[in-house]
């Protein structure tokens, strides 16, 4: 009921009246549309540069830095351990670094050397590429067998036991680059395998005529010139040498084969050779023996192996030390026993030298 004096309020003035709150609260909301998607486009576009300053930012470390990643560690232990050992700034930038890269799968286990202030792009670059810590080893032209597996038993670096002596001959005198966490059976297994290429690398471009028939003969003559002058520059004419011997056929005389032949695998008598065991026959020694011994007597290193594939015509026969660490090389007996005189009188004032120096 109306009372009287009051004017009804109609469907159309309600609706009139309401319409200016509608319009307010509709342009807000579409301020908001507009508005809160582009401040969280500005948010995220803020965090996203900021991570990347920090992924890209210099390392907190002053000093180069190891670290060691094992096989089978995921992003986040790897992540762990690289935080750690105080190389990266923060693990959630780095993983997240990681990840945008797509390089989840692709981080190597090894050895690392982080370099000082290396960014976290950087050391995911490093662990990308495996570029691991390389440690070397060195194994001296004409040591024998077992002397090689001692310098291998005592490399601090390589893993597990060693694997049983080769055959003398068998390994490559060489410096060989690892990385940590190979076995020292590995390492012999590379060594053999580099021994054995470079024969198939030499055999089928050695000289046309030699008195050496088989690889496994041309290794064990290659031995003998190793162990014969420690002067690199001599090997090509102590090599024609002993092939000029083997042509004739003449018996080598080579003394290092009687100590092969006494010693072994030890490799040093550690006192000159007596008469008496220049006049004992043994396997080994090319004084008694025609032709050349039944094994090596030492691991030659390329350069003997290529001397006596390609040695140079000469029409020498003999040679001896002459005192200064080389040899002396003679044509004829003769002109040999000559020079063997020489080289006597030498050590006799050697012997002499040193018996004053003593005596005072």
């Amino acid at each position: 009921m109306t009372e009287p004096g009051d004017t009804p309020e109609t469907p159309a003035a309600s609706a009139d009246a309401a319409s200016p709150a509608r319009r307010r609260l509709f342009r807000y909301f579409l301020i908001a549309l507009i508005v809160l998607p582009s401040l969280a486009a500005l948010s995220a576009g803020g965090l996203f540069l900021y991570g990347k300053y920090r992924f890209e930012a210099a390392g907190p470390h002053a000093e180069p830095r190891v670290v060691m990643l094992s096989t089978g560690m995921g992003v986040r232990m790897i992540a762990t351990r690289l935080d750690e050992a105080g190389v990266i700034s923060d693990r959630r930038i780095f993983l997240a670094g990681v990840r945008f890269a797509g390089a989840d799968a692709t981080l190597k286990a090894g050895e690392y050397e982080i370099p000082a202030h290396a960014s976290m792009a950087t050391i995911v670059g490093i662990l990308r590429e495996g570029r691991s810590i390389l440690h070397r080893i060195t194994i001296p032209e004409g040591r024998t067998s077992e002397q090689v597996m001692l310098i291998v038993a005592a490399d601090p670096v390589l893993e597990g036991d060693l694997p049983p002596t080769p055959p003398e001959g068998s390994l490559l005198p060489e410096t060989y680059s690892f990385t940590r966490g190979t076995t020292r059976a590995e390492m012999v297994g590379l060594m053999q395998k580099a021994a054995s290429d470079l024969m198939t690398e030499l055999w089928p471009a050695r000289a046309e005529g030699l008195p050496v028939k088989t690889p496994e003969e041309a290794i064990i003559l290659a031995s003998i010139v190793e162990k014969e002058t420690g002067v690199a520059s001599e090997r090509p004419r102590v090599a024609a040498v002993f092939i000029n011997r083997l042509n004739k056929p003449m018996r080598l005389q080579s003394d290092p084969t009687i100590i092969y032949g006494l010693v072994g695998g030890q490799g040093a008598l550690g006192r000159p050779i007596r008469r008496s065991e220049i006049d004992r026959p043994t396997p080994y020694n090319t004084y008694q023996i025609d032709g050349l011994p039944p094994t090596p007597i030492a691991n030659p290193g390329r350069a003997s192996i290529e001397a006596v594939l390609n040695p140079p015509e000469t029409d020498e026969y003999y040679f001896v030390a002459d005192g200064t660490g080389g040899h002396a090389f003679s044509r004829t007996l003769a002109e040999h026993l000559r020079r063997v005189q020489d080289w006597r009188r030498i050590e006799r004032e050697s012997a002499r030298g040193t018996a004053e120096k003593e005596a005072n």
